[in-house]
Parts: structure tokens; C-alpha cells; sequence
């Protein structure tokens, strides 16, 4: 029996923040660094593995073979993080925020439908 996947409050798109050190890298120079407070936008959700990809965060290196029609080498790309490792960044203070949901109730052709529109807590603005 499978378990049911959560609901994510965070989509493809969003701009998020990252909250906590993710990985210990070094630099060239042989210093540690990390991806702590870079912010990024969300190339992909994972619902099942509770994962997500963030555009210049958690950046690694793959050794790839040559194949017909793909170069060999060293490519750079980003790997996925847990969801919890994000924060969404707040649209007008820029800064990072919970998410809280609105519900909200409309009427079309008689019939009344229930919108949730997901509300940033620090400042209260729909993202």
C-alpha cells in the first residue's frame, strides 16, 4: 500500500530562499561553502520525494559519456533538496515567508465554488 503524497505549498516557479546549509563544498581555494540564503526559482516539484529542484542552488558535477549526438565531459547542474530546506521568498519585502491558505468563495452560473489562494504570512499578499 502506498502512502498518499502531501500537498506542497510550493509550485513550479516560485521564487524561494534557502534556510538551511544544504551541502559542504569547497571552493577552488579550498574554503567551505554553501548555498545558505541563495535564492532561486523552482524548476521542478517532486510531490512524491518531497524534493525540489532550485535554479543555482545545490549545484553538482557529472561525469557524462559521449553518445551519438551528446558531448562528453563535465557537466555542471543543480540537484534536487528537500522541500523543507526552502523557504517561498515574500513578492514584497523580498525576504523569506510561511505560506498560508485564503479560501475564497465565487459564484459562477449558479453555483458557488471554493478557491484556495496561497497568502504570504509576513505581509499578507497573494503570491
Amino acid at each position: 500500500m502506498s502512502a498518499k503524497t502531501p500537498k506542497l505549498r510550493i509550485k513550479k516557479g516560485d521564487l524561494v530562499q534557502v534556510i538551511t546549509r544544504v551541502r559542504g563544498r569547497k571552493n577552488e581555494d579550498g574554503t567551505k561553502t554553501s548555498d545558505l540564503g541563495k535564492q532561486g526559482k523552482v524548476l521542478e516539484v517532486n510531490a512524491e520525494t518531497q524534493r525540489v529542484l532550485v535554479e543555482g542552488v545545490n549545484r553538482i558535477k557529472r561525469h557524462t559519456k559521449a553518445r551519438p549526438g551528446v558531448e562528453g565531459g563535465i557537466v555542471e547542474r543543480e540537484a534536487p533538496i528537500h522541500i523543507s530546506n526552502v523557504q517561498l521568498v515574500d513578492p514584497e519585502t523580498k525576504k523569506p515567508t510561511r505560506v498560508g491558505i485564503r479560501e475564497e468563495k465565487v459564484e459562477r452560473d449558479g453555483r458557488t465554488k471554493t478557491n484556495r489562494i496561497r497568502v504570504a504570512k509576513r505581509s499578507g499578499k497573494d503570491i
